[in-house]
């Protein structure tokens, strides 16, 4: 019996490291042409542009995911599909030396997914991924007699409706808690099928700006936000929002919580990761919204001052014995 397996994507990730790479903040007019967020990383087109360094790294939803859990004392598993390549092998070389299982599958003639993360000294990053169309998790590959779980931690990339429907619903009926971190794809699901299937979630987990898409709410508007998802999504709803923390509905409070302070902010890639599988380790141990608000903002912390999606992960010793982990005041901010 597992604690909890992932599901999602694993990737093979080349991080480019250049001080050519900045990150313009213009909301005015940025907003207007499509960048909701008000920022972008840009350079400068039609030139020669040096790096100050190359960091070769493994990344993905479900690896990610997995290697906090393992990391955390969990019996972990997870399941993507990787190729027969070198890319393949270094994954699952990876996710060995975790203590990970690896329940799914290497698929033959296939190239691995493949990441390029343009990374600015300020760690903010833009990533432009290779995408092969057989790394998608699908009901004949996901491996349901394997699956005897606590939990499973679903990251689901350009996973159909058709696939979630039948592993949230198969999940659900062994009783199996269900944690989910929605992609942008599946925010393009008709809106009813959506709801559908975060109402079978116990726990999901958002950005702001992927939670005001779902709730179809102004960015700015975070009572509004959640008044909306607590009618869509079942369980319990998390809200990142960068620099300025998290917000958490268990659909009667509201909590709220800043940030560990970085020591220094080597690169935001996997941040997403790290806190949403920090946070579900905590429920995972029958832990508080608190603690487990606390346990997700140290990993996350922690991975932004590593350079790779994961490598900052926290151990559960690392966590429970430094004392900067010991003090994040959570408030409740709506009866």
């Amino acid at each position: 019996m597992y604690d909890v397996v992932t599901i999602g994507t694993a990737t093979r990730d080349v991080f480019l490291l250049s001080r050519s790479f900045k990150v313009l903040q213009d909301p005015e007019h940025l907003k207007k042409i499509g960048f909701s967020t008000g920022e972008a990383q840009c350079f400068a087109l039609g030139t020669k542009i040096d790096l100050d360094d190359v960091i070769l790294s493994v990344g993905g939803g479900a690896a990610n995911t997995a290697v906090t859990f393992a990391r955390q004392g969990l019996k972990t598993a997870a399941v993507a599909i990787v190729g027969d390549d070198d890319r393949g092998r270094d994954i699952l070389r990876t996710l060995k030396s975790e203590k990970i299982y690896y329940l799914g599958t290497q698929e033959k003639n296939t190239a691995t997914t493949y990441s390029t993360i343009l990374l600015s000294p300020a760690g903010e990053r833009t990533v432009l991924v290779y995408r092969n169309p057989k790394e998608n998790v699908t009901i004949k590959k996901i491996p349901f007699a394997k699956i005897k779980s606590r939990w499973i931690y679903i990251v689901p990339g350009a996973m159909t409706d058709e696939t979630l429907t039948r592993l949230m619903t198969e999940m659900k009926k062994r009783k199996i808690k269900i944690a989910i971190n929605p992609s942008k794809y599946f925010l393009n699901f008709p809106k009813d099928r959506a709801a559908a299937l975060l109402n079978l979630a116990d726990l999901v987990t958002l950005n702001r700006e992927e939670a005001a898409t779902l709730a179809a709410v102004d960015y700015e508007s975070e009572r509004a936000i959640f008044s909306q998802l607590d009618k869509i999504i079942g369980g319990i709803v998390v809200m990142t929002d960068g620099a300025r923390g998290v917000l958490v509905s268990d659909g009667q409070k509201i909590y709220r919580a800043g940030i560990y302070q970085e020591k220094k902010i080597a690169d935001r890639t996997g941040a997403g990761d790290a806190f949403g599988s920090g946070f579900t380790a905590a429920l995972i141990r029958g832990q508080s919204i608190e603690a487990a608000i606390r346990l997700g903002s140290a990993n996350a912390t922690a991975v932004v001052e590593k350079i790779g999606a994961h490598l900052g992960a926290l151990t559960r010793q690392d966590f429970e014995s430094a004392a900067r982990w010991r003090d994040l005041s959570v408030v409740v901010i709506s009866p």
